[in-house]
């Protein structure tokens, strides 16, 4: 069973100017263990997509099921607590309370799950070494770089154990090195076993994913299988050397 089966999945919006066909339809199946980069320009309806993905939105049709608990008729408490436990989110913005230190900001799920104070603690520092930040533990972010905070973001999108992980132009706001980094800890993840969507407009990102999905219109118009390119991190999260991409079509 694929961790995420969508089918006939439909978004459509009724704005002022008209009826906008976000999502028009959509099948996608996502395997669990998978490294996928959803891509798509402004409007192709990868946003949209994600927000339906990760119980953020409702289909207007069509069906959707996460590790196999079907989406629809889930009131908004069941969508939040689905969310909760199998899906961690990263975007562009790190999102961080700047008064908070790192492992205060990496427990914030876990008071939503309502996880005890000590094992909160302890999940929220094993996070943060996972991502790289075990000597960063009680800095504020102003006082760490724009990749640490997203390294912390990372940690607090780990704490709860999500099957998932979801990240929306997670390497935006980052300088060109500091985005490998980024991609690199997401590679890692990935071998680890965790699943991850990777939401953006951007090729060179896309090329560190095993599958692209391409959207445009609110339709799938490119779905292919490559050999990703190793990301070169230059931190203590990851090492691996760049190869050359290699494409291959789905079966």
């Amino acid at each position: 069973m694929a961790l995420i089966e969508a089918r006939s999945l439909t978004r459509i919006y009724h704005l002022d100017s008209g009826r906008v066909v976000a999502l028009d339809h959509v099948d996608l199946d996502i395997e669990a263990g998978d490294m996928v980069a959803v891509m798509g320009p402004s409007g192709s309806g990868k946003s949209t997509l994600m927000n339906l993905i990760g119980c953020l939105d409702r289909p207007t049709e069509g069906s959707l099921s996460l590790d196999g608990t079907a989406t629809a008729g889930l009131d908004a408490n069941a969508l939040a607590a689905l969310r909760n436990r199998k899906i961690g989110f990263v975007f562009q913005q790190f999102n961080l309370l700047p008064r908070a230190d790192a492992v205060t900001n990496a427990e914030l799920p876990m008071l939503y799950a309502g996880v005890d104070a000590r094992s909160r603690r302890k999940r929220a520092l094993e996070a943060l070494a996972r991502v790289g930040l075990a000597d960063r533990t009680h800095h504020r972010p102003m006082q760490l770089s724009g990749g640490q905070q997203q390294r912390v973001a990372i940690a607090r999108a780990l704490v709860n154990d999500p099957r998932l992980l979801l990240a929306d132009e997670p390497t935006g706001a980052l300088d060109s090195r500091t985005a490998r980094d980024i991609l690199a800890l997401f590679q890692r993840l990935n071998r680890d076993g965790m699943t991850v969507v990777l939401v953006t407009h951007d090729p060179e990102v896309a090329r560190h994913a095993a599958r692209v999905v391409r959207f445009r219109d609110g339709l799938i118009v490119g779905d292919m299988r490559q050999v990703p390119v190793a990301a070169d991190a230059g931190t203590e999260a990851d090492a691996a050397a760049d190869t050359a991409p290699e494409e291959a079509a789905l079966p």
